[in-house]
């Protein structure tokens, strides 16, 4: 963007503003000076009276104070010399603001030409001292202060001294925080207001007088050298998230969904900045981080100056890159960038929800996850907004937490990381706004660092290294890291309990899952007729193939976010969708069926990620019907697998899908405790029965010619395996509950593949579970007979009337206290279900 501009790094290099006269003479000799100059003015401005006038009177006497002031400035901080100093000056500096008669005369006259001079001095207290404890911090802050007040209330600045100001800011910035950050020091206990106070007044020179390209320039290419800092990526995203709230209000109007922030963040914008310089600094700001990819390389982020004088050391041998603990914090560094851009996404597209704090979103997964404590870390604005049915099954989790902290129990409402940043647990996810931007659009903003992000640390094409940009020139220094990743992390990252060790790299997968989940939500918003580039969807299928491993390379926080962003995604007609429905199978055979899902517990809520797979479902099961024997096209024909019967390898036909996604379905219902996923289920259930029949039946008359009506003659009752005479209520020996999840299937799965083996198996199995989990539970029940009542209307061999009436007796004889309204309102539901069956099979009045 500024390739034509030069950057100011020289002319900050060069700039002797900060050096005095002292700086000739012998130590002790400036030592002594600026003790003796110093210390009267200090004392006149603490015992100072209102109208009491400065010592300094002329031009002269305030140039040559200076001097020993700024060399004052570079002492060690024993004594009081640097304190008095850093008062004289922060009191001088408010001649732009409010002329005090503390001030000397010159000053006030010539404010701005003194200012100049005055903040280059002042660069010197910023020098790391060693041991200087906490002192240095507060007369940092007192200055901070100061520079932030001068910026806000002067009207008075000249051009000149805002871009004084701004340099300084960038210089002071700089040398403290490019170096690798040193545990408990100055830079780490400063770094959040010294980022802060930067672009809170690089956001007022905007307003005021808006700085030229050289200015952008120079801080972009600075800031990149500070990113190692998780404050630097935190101060960024509020800026920018507030820009980003100002923007979105003239641009798409009052209609628009609001992206609301924090009160604190909004206050960061100045009320007086126009719609043209919001649009101008929203842009400039967004690419300030430069490219939020690189902090997923430690190579790139280690390869600055600062850094590489670190490297050298006194023997001149480099060390290694695991010397430097900052470089540690990378992935959550890496995870809030992604997290920050998908909050712009999430508030382009209008499905952002109100953030209640400012709190930086924190992901639950084992890079941040205590392992002491069951409290959920997630900030409230981040909670997924979904509805939680509380059961006994909850309370029970809950008492097991708070009885047993030690374990981390994950609880059915807390908060999912990897879903939709601004969203929380007790409300739906909201439609995008219909004035939204198109996919490609948003893809053209973001897209780029979206799809290097979701491919950070992939392998790709038999095990060979996926490049982490696949934009950006790999330096051999980034290609060294990835192949020796696992062998440097070891030894420091093991006395590190936040992360796993020999897993260096995976660390990564948060911030890779946030941005595969926000590029599931960009696509998934696509409207009807909307044309989306074909770059863009065949990149974004291979990282769908490639999120949705469940091998050798799987990834479950990435599988997780996926899933859980992609519910609508089968339903927004995309271009060549279909190419990764095997993919989608594969990974709903690993989630559904599994009762536990304690590999995904740590990142996710499981109820939520079981609703997101059952909708995926759903959107899946009428293919094979619709496509019948048209093959699926292939995309990577043997990438992922050395093995020659890989399913993926090879084109199937939609209906060969059929019987895979009826086991899973049947599976999942085994498996299901949340009450209103397993009613998804039963509608999906009657569904694919009824779908089924009514092909068979269309099949059928094709064939005969219209011949017999009953379609089902030729299954005996006893192929069945369940006897017509006890309405299909036979049981396993063994309770479901306590069988495992793939012997379910197993079971399950026989017969399935016709419409009377589906019919008998769908009722045998709700029959079951009626009279066992469900019968407690009013609405799964209501659900369950509504299902029964609907599989009557199918004709088959099976029947439903005994368990039905099991069930009534059962309810009708429970104790004169439990018989409420609700539960009369199941005894009738029961004999309404009853009713249909004897009218749809009057035969069955006939058996005992």
């Amino acid at each position: 963007m500024y390739s034509e501009w030069r950057s100011l790094h020289l002319v900050i290099q060069n700039d002797q503003g900060n050096t005095s006269v002292l700086h000739s003479y012998p130590e002790n000799v400036g030592r002594e000076v600026a003790n003796a100059v110093v210390r009267p003015l200090g004392q006149a401005l603490i015992t100072s009276s209102v109208g009491s006038e400065s010592l300094l009177k002329t031009d002269k006497e305030v140039k040559w104070t200076m001097e020993v002031v700024c060399y004052g400035l570079t002492l060690p901080l024993d004594g009081d010399t640097v304190k008095y100093c850093v008062d004289v000056y922060t009191d001088w500096i408010m001649a732009l603001v409010l002329p005090k008669d503390s001030i000397p005369l010159p000053v006030i006259k010539e404010p701005n030409l003194y200012v100049q001079s005055i903040l280059k001095h002042l660069q010197n207290l910023f020098v790391p001292r060693p041991d200087s404890g906490s002192s240095q911090t507060r007369l940092c802050l007192q200055v901070l202060k100061a520079v932030q007040k001068l910026a806000r209330e002067s009207t008075i600045m000249a051009r000149e001294t805002w871009e004084v100001l701004l340099l300084f800011l960038l210089q002071i910035n700089d040398t403290l925080l490019a170096a690798p950050t040193v545990q408990g020091g100055i830079a780490e206990n400063l770094a959040e207001k010294l980022i802060g106070v930067l672009f809170e007044v690089w956001l007022l020179a905007c307003t005021r007088c808006f700085p030229t390209p050289p200015y952008w320039k120079t801080a972009k290419e600075m800031v990149a050298n500070w990113r190692h800092h998780p404050a630097v990526v935190e101060q960024w995203s509020k800026v920018i998230c507030a820009l980003t709230s100002r923007l979105l209000r003239f641009t798409y109007g009052p209609s628009f969904p609001p992206f609301k922030i924090p009160d604190e963040d909004a206050g960061l914008i100045p009320p007086e900045m126009d719609n043209e310089c919001v649009a101008q600094t929203w842009f400039r700001f967004l690419h300030m981080l430069s490219n939020p990819v690189d902090l997923s390389n430690p190579a790139i982020i280690s390869s600055t100056p600062k850094f590489q004088e670190q490297f050298l050391s006194v023997s001149g041998m480099t060390q290694e890159l695991n010397q430097y603990p900052c470089l540690k914090h990378l992935p959550q560094i890496f995870f809030r960038a992604m997290r920050g851009i998908s909050c712009l996404v999430d508030a382009f597209l209008g499905i952002s929800r109100p953030r209640s704090d400012s709190a930086p979103p924190t992901p639950v997964n084992r890079l941040s996850m205590p392992q002491n404590t069951a409290v959920n870390t997630t900030p409230p604005h981040n909670r997924r907004h979904r509805a939680v049915t509380v059961n006994k099954a909850t309370m029970k989790t809950s008492t097991v937490t708070a009885a047993h902290p030690s374990k981390v129990q994950h609880q059915p409402s807390s908060t999912s990381p990897l879903s939709s940043p601004n969203q929380t647990s007790s409300e739906p996810r909201p439609l995008p706004a219909p004035r939204r931007p198109k996919v490609n659009s948003i893809l053209n903003l973001f897209g780029s660092w979206l799809f290097d992000a979701a491919f950070v640390h992939c392998k790709l094409h038999n095990g060979i290294n996926r490049d982490s940009s696949m934009t950006a020139i790999t330096t051999q220094a980034s290609v060294e890291f990835r192949r020796k990743g696992s062998q440097m992390s070891t030894d420091t990252v093991a006395s590190n309990p936040m992360f796993d060790a020999g897993e260096f790299p995976d660390n990564y997968e948060a911030g890779r899952a946030e941005a595969c989940g926000t590029l599931c939500r960009i696509f998934c918003s696509k409207k009807t007729g909307e044309e989306i580039l074909p770059a863009y969807l065949s990149r974004f299928y291979m990282l769908l193939i490639q999120g949705l491993q469940i091998a050798d390379f799987v990834c479950h926080p990435v599988l997780a976010s996926v899933i859980l962003n992609s519910p609508p995604l089968f339903c927004c007609d995309l271009k060549g969708i279909d190419v990764v429905v095997p993919y989608f199978i594969s990974a709903l055979e690993t989630i559904l069926p599994d009762r536990e899902l304690s590999k995904f517990k740590i990142y996710v809520n499981p109820t939520e990620l079981r609703r997101a797979s059952i909708n995926i479902l759903l959107s899946l099961l009428p293919l094979p019907h619709h496509f019948g024997t048209i093959k699926s096209e292939v995309v990577l024909e043997g990438k992922f697998s050395n093995d020659d019967s890989s399913t993926y390898d090879k084109p199937v036909t939609f209906l060969s899908l059929k019987l895979r996604l009826v086991n899973i379905l049947i599976g999942a219902l085994q498996t299901e405790t949340d009450p209103n996923n397993t009613q998804m289920i039963l509608g999906a259930m009657l569904n694919i029965v009824q779908d089924s029949a009514l092909l068979e039946a269309i099949g059928c008359q094709m064939e005969t010619n219209g011949g017999e009506n009953n379609l089902f003659k030729s299954h005996s009752r006893t192929n069945s395996g369940i006897s017509t005479a006890s309405g299909g209520s036979t049981e396993p020996t063994t309770p479901d509950s306590e069988r495992p999840a793939q012997a379910l299937l197993r079971d399950y799965a026989l017969n399935t593949d016709t419409a009377a083996g589906l019919l008998i198996r769908s009722i045998h199995l709700v029959t079951q579970r009626l009279n066992s989990q469900w019968r407690q539970d009013m609405s799964i029940s209501l659900a369950a007979l509504e299902l029964l009542s609907g599989l009557a209307k199918v004709r088959g061999e099976a029947g439903a009337i005994s368990s039905v009436c099991s069930y009534i007796v059962y309810q009708c004889s429970r104790p004169a206290p439990l018989h409420s309204r609700d539960l009369h309102s199941m005894i009738v539901a029961a004999f309404q279900c009853l009713c249909v069956w004897l009218t749809e099979h009057p035969d069955m009045l006939d058996e005992k």
